[in-house]
């Protein structure tokens, strides 16, 4: 079965042009066009690094190779576009060099599958398998409109998106038994961990077009890629002598990463899509998800995650480890590790990518300007249930001033970090206040890991006044005076959405609460009263909203 399954050529990719015109087309034209692609259409957060990591990175760099040095990679990225020579590598690339290796449903070689693949028992399952919002076995997402019962039809363009999200983020645990795997038993293999991406907190740096989106997660190396490194469509051009073992091979193997375009098409899962014929063509109903290879341990030269760096590490334990996002916290909260340019000297501390060192290097040489509106998108899966399950998924998008990535202690992105921490204080204050008003009133504070407190609402109630900062600051240059004023605007907000939040507060509280009580700490009496609380919030508030005069009626409406 062939029709519209060539990824090279069939329209199994939906571009949004930088005119707003949306369109489908196959891979060769996504890459060829990338300059006149505003952004690719894709139906989940987490599918924009599965797809720029199984497909158009590893395309891209194999075929006319990575930058080697800084002013090489900002003469590509200033072109805007491809060069004539670079397209035509890249269509010889996906034509007679590789062309045959990008068809989905192909007997011999399907795109990122195992064209033999079979399951001990015979059986194949709904395509379900491969879509973590749709039920299917032990993975039940709540909100989850079809159950494991329900026909699923994949078309092709969706089963290709979806196959590249399965080898990057599928979940852990119980995998079909293939045949030839010798950890298989009893139909099934155990101890899988999650796709390479389950374990990031992945950030993917975005620009005007997708030209610029790929210049910008590509790193410049001085030696270039390693010639004995190979994409998975091209795992038997390794050299025998690397060690290396073939995806579609009988050995399934705990390794580390050969390199950087092993690691981005890394085959976490062997995987079968089982096409069939429907009156709109080929679909997929079926799949077998069986144990992949194994990720040892994620490099740290993968481009697309920060680090924890620890100083004393365990034995056998690396030194730096990928951070995770936490959930229901936006992008710009987590500020401090995203510019975090240095690893810490002493002690414990984050680190940021190595994508964004990278940009803060250009900057700082001149290679990229200050005003480019760089954005930032974050994204992961939380799982449950020992990884089996998908339990949440995380998904933000940032503006971010390319001048804040500079030196530990620069200008803009002290002031940046300024604010990042004043709405943490602020959020610590709100819930100082709601604990004292519970004393208060009879009761005890929430705990800190149940339910809703209102630094969240706070927070919430800051998003878009940061995001319109950050937006600003983006072509604020070195303007002491404009600066001033935008973080003066800025703590204006945070107090009035403060104080309205602690408005509410009092307002719920009972009339008890202005009597108060009295409680016995450590051989003291404290005393809690709603005047007092009220009292001490406003304190805290002033002394770190330092811009703001101890007079100005409460801050007003913001600004920024």
């Amino acid at each position: 079965m062939g029709a519209d399954d060539n990824i090279v050529h069939d329209g199994l990719l939906t571009a949004v042009d930088t005119d707003g015109a949306v369109r489908t087309t196959g891979l060769l034209g996504v890459l060829t066009g990338a300059h006149k692609v505003r952004r690719l259409e894709l139906p989940v957060p987490t599918m924009l690094p599965a797809l720029l990591r199984q497909l158009l990175l590893p395309v891209m760099w194999d075929a006319i190779g990575v930058p080697r040095t800084r002013g090489e990679w900002a003469e590509r990225f200033e072109r805007g576009r491809f060069s004539d020579a670079e397209v035509a590598c890249l269509t010889d690339y996906l034509g007679s060099r590789y062309g045959d290796r990008f068809r989905l449903f192909d007997d011999k070689r399907p795109f990122a599958q195992v064209a033999d693949l079979e399951a001990l028992n015979g059986e194949t399952k709904s395509a379900a398998l491969i879509v973590p919002s749709i039920a299917s076995g032990n993975n039940v997402p709540l909100f989850s409109s079809l159950t494991e019962g329900d026909e699923l039809l994949l078309s092709p363009g969706q089963a290709l998106l979806w196959l590249l999200h399965a080898q990057c983020w599928d979940t852990a645990g119980i995998k079909t038994g293939a045949v030839g795997d010798p950890r298989a038993k009893d139909s099934k293999t155990t101890g899988n961990p999650t796709g390479p991406l389950g374990q990031l907190g992945v950030i993917v740096l975005t620009g005007r077009t997708l030209y610029e989106t790929l210049m910008l997660n590509t790193p410049f190396l001085p030696d270039g890629l390693d010639p004995a490194d190979r994409p998975q469509w091209a795992w038997d051009e390794r050299p025998a002598s690397s060690g290396w073992r073939s995806p579609a091979g009988p050995e399934w193997s705990s390794r580390p990463a050969g390199e950087r375009l092993d690691l981005l098409t890394f085959q976490a899962r062997r995987i079968r899509l089982f096409p069939c014929e429907t009156e709109q063509g080929p679909h997929v109903r079926r799949v077998i998800v069986s144990a992949g290879d194994r990720l040892a341990q994620t490099p740290e030269y993968d481009p697309h995650t920060a680090w924890t760096h620890v100083a004393k590490p365990k034995a056998g334990q690396p030194q730096r480890r990928p951070r995770r996002h936490t959930s229901g916290r936006s992008a710009w909260q987590g500020l401090s590790t995203l510019l975090a340019l240095a690893a810490p000297v002493e002690g414990n501390g984050p680190y940021t990518s190595v994508l964004l060192r990278q940009l803060a290097d250009l900057h700082a040489e001149g290679f990229l300007s200050a005003g480019y509106p760089l954005g930032m998108e974050i994204c992961g899966l939380e799982y449950g249930t020992n990884s089996s399950v998908v339990e949440n998924a995380i998904g933000d998008s940032l503006p971010l001033p390319v001048a804040s990535l500079l030196a530990e202690d620069d200008w803009l992105r002290a002031a940046i970090l300024e604010c990042v921490g004043q709405a943490d204080q602020a959020g610590r204050a709100l819930d100082n206040l709601h604990s004292d008003l519970r004393r208060a009133s009879g009761g005890e504070p929430v705990p800190w890991d149940k339910g809703q407190h209102p630094s969240s609402r706070l927070l919430h109630g800051l998003d878009g006044t940061m995001r319109r900062l950050l937006a600003g600051l983006r072509t604020v240059g070195e303007d002491d005076e404009l600066l001033e004023r935008a973080q003066l605007a800025w703590e204006q907000s945070v107090r009035a959405v403060a104080v309205r939040e602690a408005e509410t507060l009092l307002a719920a509280a009972p009339p008890r609460a202005v009597v108060g009580r009295v409680e016995k700490s450590n051989g003291k009496e404290i005393v809690y009263r709603s005047g007092k609380a009220v009292g001490l919030f406003h304190k805290k508030l002033a002394g770190f909203l330092t811009r703001l005069s101890e007079d100005s009626p409460g801050g007003g409406e913001a600004a920024a």
